[in-house]
């Protein structure tokens, strides 16, 4: 098959489940709620950990940057997703197509990177708590973040360019949710060899290195907690650790399944709900796991929700003031 410019022209068509309609309807109405709760969830985690004093912590300074960074990445993929899912219409057009991947692709790496600056912190704050001050000082933090935000995009960038330059087939229907990568190189038309190795070899840089890294950490976590002697020092220590290992397990999880794991493996609708998963699903579990497994959080949520509806009252109360006094 020759290359062609239909895609340019008309974008792509996003298969998703088009065969199976009545799936399509209880997916948009799941995803819908998925998304709002997702949407207040982690805006709620950088609300209560700017406003809250307690919170002004390493942990949740990089904890507001994941719920910022789980914002932005739903909202890349979401909406069109939805769109896709209530109609017929299941087209996205090339420009979208190309933002979408160079977004998503650059938050999925940042959050690998994230996730391992967040386990270096929990390794400071357990096995070097007398200079855990020192180590993670607001400079630091700041140098940290920036790493993760910039080297996720660097990767994107290279990704999306080398994807967007393959001749691509005429029928130019992709066989998935969303402009994933796996899913855009099998619709090429020429030989994929150099862009999947591409790919295998950033699977390494931004998943088995970082997961090797967070298993590091915690490895050191276990062998020091393990030397504490009091039961309930181990209690707490193991669970200033427990959130975020839960995240990493469903977040890595997923990921390795999508990019690592031979793909003649898994049928492909299996690999569509993998997908699903991994873009709507963890996002929305990111606040529900710290904010249940954290007394502070739930805490400082708790303070922030009773100013919001006293506030709320004090202005219902002022406001039929004035109504009186017009009277």
């Amino acid at each position: 098959m020759k290359r062609t410019n239909a895609s340019i022209l008309e974008g792509f068509i996003l298969l998703g489940f088009s065969d199976q309609p009545h799936l399509e309807m209880v997916l948009l109405l799941v995803i819908s709620i998925i998304y709002i709760l997702t949407l207040m969830g982690n805006t709620a985690i950088i609300l209560v950990s700017y406003f809250s004093p307690k919170l002004h912590t390493p942990m949740y300074f990089f904890l507001s940057n994941l719920s910022f960074l789980d914002l932005c990445f739903t909202t890349s993929v979401v909406p069109q997703m939805l769109w896709n899912l209530k109609g017929p219409d299941k087209t996205i057009s090339y420009t979208g197509c190309v933002i979408q991947l160079y977004v998503s692709l650059g938050l999925g790496s940042t959050e690998c990177i994230l996730l391992t600056v967040m386990a270096y912190d929990r390794f400071s704050a357990i096995c070097r708590p007398l200079h855990y001050g020192v180590i993670m000082h607001p400079k630091l933090l700041r140098q940290l973040a920036a790493l993760a935000w910039i080297s996720g995009f660097v990767g994107s960038t290279v990704q999306t360019v080398l994807v967007f330059q393959l001749p691509l087939c005429s029928h130019h229907v992709v066989d998935d949710f969303t402009c994933e990568e796996p899913a855009l190189i099998k619709i090429a038309c020429v030989n994929t060899t150099f862009l999947e190795n591409e790919l295998s070899i950033a699977s390494v840089l931004y998943v088995v290195i970082p997961l090797g890294l967070i298993l590091v950490s915690y490895g050191c976590i276990v062998r020091t907690v393990l030397k504490i002697k009091s039961t309930e020092g181990r209690r707490k220590a193991f669970g200033t650790c427990g959130s975020h290992l839960i995240v990493v397990v469903l977040f890595f999880g997923t990921l390795t399944s999508i990019y690592i794991q031979p793909k003649s493996k898994y049928t492909q609708n299996y690999s569509k709900f993998l997908t699903l998963f991994y873009t709507v699903v963890t996002p929305s579990l990111n606040p529900l796991i710290y904010t249940l497994r954290n007394k502070e959080a739930k805490w400082a949520l708790q303070r922030l929700l009773g100013r919001v509806f006293l506030s709320r009252n004090v202005m219902s109360l002022f406001s039929f003031g004035c109504f009186l006094k017009v009277l």
